[in-house]
């Protein structure tokens, strides 16, 4: 069974211009996120899927292998089920790591492990994913959701509900086509803490993000 990761950035981002490729702590997030997955020892290769030469050209110069996507499949209106299946129809392996790029606190280990979880569990589950536990008080229509007004738990007491971060997803081929998703019907929730879940989606998670990485590799000035 080989299993590669799939890194999947485009250009055009909205909310922090550039982020795949603006400077993060003297590289980049998609320089970080590639030199990260060629440490990982269980992994078989690393597959680029993008619209931009740019990051095509980064990806290539770093030993990875590029697969250029139709512009429509890197719009802001295209489905992300049928952007899922087209990644999976342009891949050549029989497993995938989707991996983000967008979050750089994920720890090699953590990969290392999903992808031992993956392999270990393959009679039970289609898919493996990560997430994080949500511990707060939810409300939907100014009702709570996970617990009692007049009973109020302490918010480490409220019940485990976790959230897909979409740092690590580990799906077959074949299942990620039949989905049109990276979550299988039967996925194995991968929990990691909510530090290495961190997820780059505005400008303050950027500067979160930067600093605490910088933090952890003694980067600091």
């Amino acid at each position: 069974m080989g299993i590669k990761a799939l890194v999947a950035v485009r250009s055009g981002s909205v909310r922090v211009e550039n982020k795949n490729i603006r400077p993060f702590a003297g590289s980049s997030l998609l320089e970080i996120k590639l030199s990260q997955l060629k440490r990982i020892r269980n992994l078989d290769g690393i597959v680029v899927n993008s619209n931009d030469k740019e990051m095509l050209d980064i990806a290539c110069r770093m030993g990875c292998e590029t697969v250029q996507r139709e512009q429509v499949y890197a719009s802001n209106s295209v489905s992300m089920s049928d952007v899922y299946k087209n990644m999976a129809e342009n891949f050549n392996a029989d497993t995938i790591a989707y991996i983000n790029v967008t979050n750089p606190l994920l720890r090699d280990d953590t990969i290392y492990n999903a992808v031992e979880e993956y392999k270990k569990n393959l009679d039970k589950y289609d898919s493996l994913n990560s997430a994080h536990l949500i511990k707060e008080f939810l409300f939907k229509d100014n009702i709570p959701i996970n617990y009692d007004l007049r009973y109020q738990p302490r918010s480490q007491d409220l019940p485990d509900i976790s959230a897909l971060n979409f740092a690590i997803n580990i799906i077959s081929r074949e299942s990620m086509i039949s989905c049109r998703n990276v979550v299988g019907f039967k996925p194995n929730i991968y929990l990691i803490d909510e530090i290495e879940a961190t997820d780059i989606d505005n400008q303050i998670d950027f500067d979160f993000a930067e600093f605490v990485f910088k933090k952890q590799n003694n980067i600091l000035h």
